[in-house]
């Protein structure tokens, strides 16, 4: 059995403040991987990571970003975008990305299996819906929307890319990470009121999607829990959305049709001895490997 959470933390001390270093260690994974780490490598706190090896990718944004694989024994091979890899550059639109700790991916030692950590911009509004009435934020012009639809866009190559990089090493590919795009109505609690929310943009959806084939990527969890609301993945700290469950599910595991078909079990740990991890949840998969 191998056992894969995936948590978007949101500061790894914040994290470790409310209970994230006993789920770690009680949890039983064999593999972790993280987003929003937030952390400069000399700042991490004591035993950020436990007992486990890591591989991480801080950014070089304060405050900002980070992710992070962790593994029982230390990985074969780590890849990251901050370190140029000469066989397979980045696409053109993810090299203003390379050092904002987004993306880091690593061969396991003990099974054929790629795993990677994806942090994917929130992004904002197109500008033909951007209303200032109904923002928290001043309009940009739609900025941060074609940012992050550029960053997509270039991220499709670089996953087909990882993906067959793997399948040549005889190795299956699992993404994990958030996403910050929810697939379809069951993913989101309150989907009429989201059509014209970013994360659940047509276009974002049409692009997950497209990621997404018996051939390719399966989307695992949807896989396993095929006919539920959810398993929502992210609440809103604002009002009642965590009490009501009323969530987003943009947390994922992506992974190559033969490791999918060995998922076994999929859960969202909403909350660890009584409280909230992060304002996201680990999504945790058993996978039953022959």
């Amino acid at each position: 059995m191998l056992r894969v959470a995936t948590a978007n933390i949101n500061g790894i001390r914040a994290a470790h403040r409310r209970g994230f270093g006993d789920w770690l260690a009680m949890r039983g994974c064999d593999v972790v991987t993280l987003q929003e780490v937030r952390c400069p490598v000399d700042a991490l706190p004591e035993k950020a990571f436990g007992d486990y090896a890591v591989a991480y990718d801080a950014g070089e944004l304060a405050g900002r970003n980070g992710v992070a694989v962790l593994t029982r024994e230390p990985a074969a091979a780590v890849r990251t975008w901050s370190v140029p890899d000469p066989d397979r550059p980045l696409p053109r639109a993810l090299r203003t990305h390379a050092n904002e700790g987004r993306y880091v991916e690593v061969d396991l030692a003990d099974v054929p299996l790629t795993v990677a950590s994806l942090y994917l911009p929130k992004g904002g509004l197109p500008a033909h819906l951007q209303d200032p009435r109904r923002m928290r934020e001043a309009p940009d012009g739609g900025a941060k929307y074609d940012r992050k639809m550029a960053f997509m866009a270039g991220f499709a190559r670089h996953l087909a890319s990882s993906r067959k990089a793997a399948a040549a090493q005889g190795r299956e590919f699992l993404l994990t990470g958030d996403l910050n795009i929810a697939r379809a109505r069951a993913d989101v609690a309150n989907w009429r009121r989201s059509n014209q929310t970013e994360g659940f943009l047509p276009e974002e959806r049409a692009w997950l999607d497209a990621q997404l084939s018996p051939r390719t990527l399966v989307d695992v969890v949807r896989r396993l829990h095929p006919d539920v609301e959810g398993p929502y993945s992210w609440w809103s700290w604002l009002g009642q959305a965590y009490a009501k469950d009323a969530g987003w599910r943009i947390d994922y595991h992506l992974a190559t049709p033969a490791l999918a078909r060995c998922a076994v079990s999929a859960v969202v740990d909403r909350e660890h001895a009584g409280v909230r991890l992060s304002d996201h949840a680990p999504v945790v998969v058993d996978y039953e490997l022959g």
